[in-house]
């Protein structure tokens, strides 16, 4: 028997808990209670071994509940019927993703409400997770990769996952991924079982940090700038208020972010006031994997 038809032939009683678990996980304009990641630190004791390793893509969260591809917040992605047609009846966590340093044109795609079939040929969906809170991350790890080889769809991918013994093989390995512009890793427990929410047992690793704040006010640009956005003036999720004034477009500057709504800033550490450190602007909040 195929492994593909392994899956297929599951007891009648699993797909019923899927699907009940699938509607009570995922509702149309709600939060999907998906896992989400904390950032790892390198000063930390975990045991790297322990941990599987895969890229982090630069993309957007997608979750298949076995019948509808949703957003990490619940909202149905408007992807072509071929694009979900050969996803199978079970629950699969991914991300939406077409090359490294791309995200704004996958937004695009991934964000319009009529699909454009040559648009989404550049998409791929990069599985990082076949969720069942019986098993290891590690076994599920070998199901999904085992599923999407019998699947045999070009734009239906199983992430890699590696292992490194130390600190240094993974700092190596970050480096060189880095370089070819990728954002970062992921390190997920090997051992874990799958539960909704934060959890140290999946972690983040990049060359920065980020973190959300909510826009407070636009500073007027000067020079070049003038009659432009200068910088925003936020308020970060620890209540701190400082400014964001780089990593803006001219577009982003003539149509900044509205007041009120969030951002994404990327920063350096800390000052000694406890102030981010060169912070620079990334996006508008959106649904970015893992986070």
């Amino acid at each position: 028997m195929s492994n593909l038809s392994k899956f297929s032939k599951l007891p009648r009683v699993y797909f019923i808990v899927l699907c009940v678990g699938a509607c009570a996980l995922f509702s149309v304009k709600s939060s999907a209670q998906v896992q989400l990641a904390e950032v790892y630190n390198q000063d930390s004791t975990v045991t790297i071994s322990d941990y599987l390793v895969s890229e982090k893509y630069d993309g957007v969260r997608a979750i298949w509940t076995g019948e509808q591809l949703l957003t990490r917040q619940g909202n149905p992605i408007p992807a072509p019927n071929w694009f979900t047609a050969p996803l199978p009846a079970v629950w699969l966590d991914g991300e939406l993703w077409t090359q490294r340093q791309d995200f704004e044109t996958l937004s695009s795609i991934v964000r319009t409400q009529t699909a454009n079939d040559d648009r989404w040929r550049q998409v791929s969906y990069m599985v990082f997770d076949m969720p069942d809170a019986q098993l290891p991350f590690e076994q599920r790890y070998k199901n999904y990769t085992d599923l999407i080889e019998q699947i045999n769809a070009a734009h239906i991918k199983a992430i890699q996952q590696l292992r490194f013994d130390s600190n240094q093989a993974l700092s190596e390995h970050l480096q060189a991924l880095v370089e070819s512009g990728a954002e970062g890793l992921m390190l997920h427990l090997a051992s874990a079982h799958h539960r909704s929410g934060r959890s140290d047992a999946l972690l983040k690793l990049k060359p920065y940090f980020d973190a959300e704040a909510e826009v407070i006010a636009h500073l007027p640009g000067q020079g070049k700038y003038t009659g432009m956005l200068g910088a925003l003036r936020v308020r970060n999720q620890q209540g701190i208020e400082f400014s964001v004034g780089s990593g803006f477009t001219d577009a982003e500057r003539a149509n900044p972010p509205p007041i009120g709504s969030t951002i994404t800033y990327k920063y350096h550490g800390y000052t000694n006031n406890g102030l981010p450190r060169f912070t620079s602007f990334l996006r508008v909040r959106g649904d970015r994997q893992h986070e």
